[in-house]
């Protein structure tokens, strides 16, 4: 059989509860200090690739800009300027050569009413349709008016718009006695 017997002057302080929570407690601080730690050294990475992605997108930014200053400076040179201005009267060219002539005279003749003639068109391509400057001569102001409703009562024509008039002085009763300029939009139907 033990005994136990304290000879000591104090008597026997137990101290497991501050052991163990102090232990608890200083585990607790080491997680969250490695959790603390994880998080910074994730942080730092993430904002290394950052800049390092930032750095790339950079370099990529002035390589594009060198390249826009040598093509400027490539387009804004004579020769290049003159061969643009060239493919671009070409190309209208091409555009007048598509226009449907036979069309727009087809369509004028089935508006034309007896005593009025066209003296001169231009066509122009304006976006997603065709505008027409007509110019056209009539014997009489009744002929004129007639030419006026036919276009309007037309599918092709619409937009139709009375530029100017001008009246023939002196000339013979065949000539034309009035002159009419006027803008009209056309669609081929």
């Amino acid at each position: 059989m033990k005994v136990r017997l304290n000879l000591a002057s104090s008597p026997l302080e137990k101290n497991r509860r501050f052991v163990v929570f102090s232990t608890m407690i200083g585990g607790i601080g080491l997680l969250a200090m490695a959790l603390l730690s994880w998080n910074v050294y994730s942080m730092r990475r993430s904002n290394t690739a950052i800049r390092l992605e930032q750095a790339r997108t950079e370099s990529d930014m002035q390589g594009l800009r060198r390249r826009r200053a040598d093509l400027e400076s490539f387009f804004n040179r004579p020769e290049t300027i003159q061969r643009r201005d060239l493919s671009a009267f070409l190309n209208g060219l091409i555009a007048q050569r598509a226009f449907p002539w036979t069309q727009i005279f087809m369509d004028l003749e089935r508006s034309l009413p007896e005593g009025v003639r066209v003296v001169s068109i231009e066509p122009k391509l304006a976006d997603d349709h065709l505008e027409l400057k007509l110019t056209i001569g009539a014997k009489t102001d009744e002929g004129k008016l007639r030419f006026l409703k036919a276009l309007e009562d037309s599918r092709a024509f619409s937009d139709i718009q009375v530029l100017g008039e001008s009246r023939a002085t002196g000339r013979s009763a065949d000539a034309d006695q009035v002159l009419m300029a006027l803008n009209a939009r056309y669609s081929v139907s």
